[in-house]
């Protein structure tokens, strides 16, 4: 579990002293960062390394030619990252710059005001626009579970991104001090479960936030498995955003 756990880690950096140097020793960092002779397989493809890195938008082309046929995606955060308080014209262009950047991968944020308002066909309709503007690529979008007041509005929220068509759901940006909780994944597990049921869509889960030990990975993990089924916890639709994690995970390992 703990190996597959690592294959599914977005391993991040999105800290306000980022620039071209660091986010380069970042990558070329975590390209280091493998198990090694390892005889664990993912659809018959090995997989020794972690999903992704994620860096804010002005680095994705340094990430790109880092990590270029390595199998490790760029993500990029965008759409106003972390609050959103952005006209939707604008936090849609810095999705098309992402993109137009390299972008494998788009983590967007809901607008958590509007959601509080009752707005919520105004958050669908956001989701479509900055879905829209990722194209075929992946769109991840982070509900900050933790600035909602309940497991009832999480669950909403994650309805209305899926609906929106959001390819993943994700617990937090890691930028407020509540992050992921068990609580709150166990809300949007069960929305995914029940939209794969009536849609026949399956949709990814992103644990992000606070997650800094396997022993919590592995909570999230277990959850994900027990809603989804084994098959669940791959990359392609189970994720964590990691910066602490990952190097933890891989000395248990």
């Amino acid at each position: 579990m703990l190996r597959r756990i690592f294959a599914c880690i977005d391993n991040t950096t999105l800290s306000a002293t980022d620039n071209e140097a660091t986010v380069e020793d970042f990558c070329r960092r975590t390209l280091e960062l493998k198990i090694q002779n390892s005889e664990f397989k993912i659809q018959n493809s090995e997989l020794n390394h972690v999903a992704a890195v994620c860096v804010y938008p002005r680095f994705v082309g340094v990430a790109r030619r880092v990590l270029e046929g390595s199998g490790i995606g760029v993500a990029s955060v965008a759409g106003a990252f972390p609050h959103g308080q952005l006209p939707l014209e604008l936090r849609v262009a810095e999705v098309e710059y992402a993109v137009a950047q390299g972008a494998d991968e788009v983590d967007i944020v809901v607008s958590r005001g509007a959601l509080l308002a009752g707005r919520h066909e105004e958050v669908r309709r956001e989701v479509e626009a900055l879905k829209r503007a990722c194209g075929p690529r992946c769109l991840k979008a982070i509900l900050e579970t933790g600035e909602l007041p309940s497991p009832t509005l999480v669950r909403t929220a994650a309805e209305l991104a899926m609906e929106g068509g959001a390819d993943f759901v994700k617990t937090s940006t890691g930028k407020i001090a509540a992050g992921a909780t068990p609580e709150a994944a166990e809300a949007m597990l069960q929305a995914v479960a029940d939209f794969r049921r009536a849609t026949g869509r399956t949709i990814g889960f992103k644990a992000a936030g606070g997650i800094r030990t396997p022993e919590q990975a592995l909570q999230y993990a277990t959850l994900a498995v027990r809603h989804m089924g084994d098959e669940y916890l791959h990359p392609s639709h189970f994720r964590f955003g990691a910066s602490s994690l990952t190097e933890a995970l891989l000395a248990r390992l």
